[in-house]
């Protein structure tokens, strides 16, 4: 007898986004899932002692040490990104690493007009919390704007590694996050969002945004489920 289905885990988005607006979404035949194809890359986006601060604290005291931080929420999520990146080694498949570079006077633009603070991050920032650090045979994408794919070789990457479907974990979940995943389905990239490793400082933009993607550019579902669904794969 086969084991009894698991049932779905509850969504980031439920008591935010109202249950009319989620029939609304339906009615209209959004939010249909895509599967993963047969070689999937994980992205680790912008996972940076800048974003998770150097240890877990709570989100007033992690700005202390960088404003950019996100508090605790960063580091729960790298506790399940770091299970990602187990199996991803396990089965060989692509790592790569989407990261904001030290930014030098030249790199003023917009963003740093909206955000200032990204200018006068400490070197230590732009370095990795040591439990999902790349390795020599992982590829660093260094970006100035939010989507990884934006003025990046990241596609070129893709294609040469083979791989037809995305893992987006990382950093911030309204902003890079959402920006690579929506420039990845324009590719026509499969694309999976564990809802638990990704994180942002606004959890009400966390989900609204979680939910966008779910309904039009990608499938969410938390890191178990993800797990599941890509040990499936041959």
């Amino acid at each position: 007898m086969n084991p009894p289905a698991r049932p779905a885990s509850p969504k980031p988005w439920e008591g935010i986004i109202s249950e009319e607006e989620q029939r609304a979404y339906n009615a209209a035949g959004f939010g249909r899932q895509t599967g993963l194809g047969k070689r999937p890359a994980l992205l680790i986006i912008d996972v940076q002692y800048r974003t998770t601060g150097t240890e877990p604290k709570p989100f007033w005291e992690a700005i202390k040490e960088y404003p950019t931080s996100c508090g605790e929420v960063a580091w729960r999520a790298v506790a399940r990104i770091q299970q990602l990146l187990g199996l991803f080694r396990e089965r060989d498949w692509p790592v790569m690493y989407p990261l904001v570079a030290p930014k030098q006077s030249f790199d003023r633009g917009r963003l740093s007009d909206k955000v200032p603070a990204i200018m006068n991050v400490a070197a230590k920032g732009y370095e990795f919390p040591p439990e999902i650090a790349p390795r020599e045979v992982d590829i660093l994408l260094p970006k100035k704007h939010p989507s990884a794919f934006f003025g990046t070789p990241l596609a070129s990457y893709l294609i040469n590694a083979g791989a037809d479907s995305l893992v987006v974990t990382g950093c911030s979940t309204s902003g890079c996050v959402r920006g690579s995943v929506v420039d990845a389905f324009a590719y026509n990239f499969r694309v999976l969002v564990p809802h638990d490793a990704v994180y942002d400082r606004s959890a009400t933009s966390h989900a609204v945004n979680l939910f966008d993607m779910a309904s039009k550019y990608a499938d969410v579902m938390s890191t178990d489920e993800a797990l599941e669904a890509l040990r499936q794969i041959a």
